[in-house]
């Protein structure tokens, strides 16, 4: 296992990063993406400590809070050795102020965060998304005070577009508050929008890339093929997420499976070491519902593709360009740093 620097914190963590997601499978939505119970999460968590992984991530609505706590029961004693992770945002109750990004919320969910994890502070606190009925300001000072009260040791986003993380950390370096450090997103071989303008930013603003379903849901996994409803008891037969275009994607297994043959691995192996390729992704959040899934993904770390197999990845995976993508490339021709 590898470990990279997280943004400008000075935190190393692992190339994988362990995603409790599946964790409990609460009623409606979260029981058709994962029921682990605490015995089996006891053992994929140790499976994951054993291998390297030092990253864990949660977020206070995944099972309405079982997933917090079945890993933190899961991770008990050995919490200190980790970097843990959980976010904010979701309906975690009836009443109007139960959802969002306002102070009110944000101060309630820390403290329940932090009882269900049974741990005295989180080292990454992220935004679950954008809270359009909030000013950023409103909520990054909440943050910022979060982290100054020592139940956070640093903050995140997720989901955010480009604009709304600069002017976020514009807001912070002017008021000195707390600012973003990282951002989690969701990447796959196909799916590289977030290339055109969150992996720019991202570099101008030093933030590390925290990559959210690797595989699409499964989708990358070589288990889907064309003109088939999917395997039996798949997550996407029941919850068709993150949305994908299926020509695109089954054009990248195709050329996925080749190497895969080629390299005596899996396709889904091929699709996390592609991603473990690029230069701007600090690590890949990895769920798994047993031991065998999370055994692959862990392996994925070993395999190491040639500089053929990312040219071929590359063509059958590349984004058209679009304005003013092509404009700043042509304009930038003849603009390079004089050679040393």
């Amino acid at each position: 296992m590898r470990y990279s620097t997280f943004g400008r914190t000075g935190l190393f963590v692992s190339e994988l990063c362990f995603g409790a997601m599946t964790f409990g499978g609460k009623s409606g939505i979260w029981e058709k993406i994962g029921n682990t119970a605490q015995q089996e999460a006891d053992r994929l968590i140790g499976l994951a400590l054993d291998a390297g992984i030092n990253f864990f991530d949660t977020a206070d609505v995944y099972s309405e809070g079982d997933s917090e706590h079945i890993l933190g029961k899961a991770l008990g004693s050995r919490r200190k050795d980790i970097v843990l992770a959980s976010k904010v945002r979701g309906r975690m109750g009836p009443g109007p102020n139960d959802v969002g990004l306002s102070r009110v919320h944000i101060m309630a969910s820390i403290d329940e965060s932090l009882r269900r994890l049974g741990t005295d502070w989180l080292d990454l606190y992220q935004i679950h998304g954008y809270d359009p009925l909030t000013p950023l300001d409103e909520t990054l000072r909440a943050l910022d005070d979060v982290v100054r009260a020592g139940k956070v040791r640093c903050v995140g986003c997720s989901n955010l577009a480009a604009w709304q993380i600069a002017k976020a950390n514009g807001l912070a370096a002017l008021h000195h508050w707390s600012r973003f450090e990282s951002l989690q997103a969701y990447y796959t071989i196909a799916g590289r929008d977030l290339e055109r303008e969150l992996v720019p930013v991202l570099a101008d603003q030093q933030m590390g890339l925290m990559v959210w379903s690797p595989l699409a849901g499964g989708f990358l996994s070589g288990k889907y093929a064309r003109e088939q409803q999917g395997p039996a008891g798949a997550r996407r037969t029941a919850f068709d997420f993150p949305p994908v275009d299926r020509e695109r994607a089954f054009a990248c297994i195709d050329v996925m499976r080749m190497i895969g043959d080629t390299h005596g691995v899996s396709v889904a192996r091929v699709a996390l070491a592609w991603l473990l390729a690029q230069k701007h992704v600090t690590t890949i959040i990895i769920g798994a519902k047993n031991e065998q899934q999370l055994c692959d993904n862990i392996e994925a770390t070993a395999l190491k593709l040639t500089p053929e197999d990312l040219g071929a990845l590359e063509r059958v995976s590349a984004l058209p360009q679009e304005y003013p993508g092509w404009m700043l490339m042509r304009q930038a021709a003849g603009r390079e740093p004089p050679a040393r």
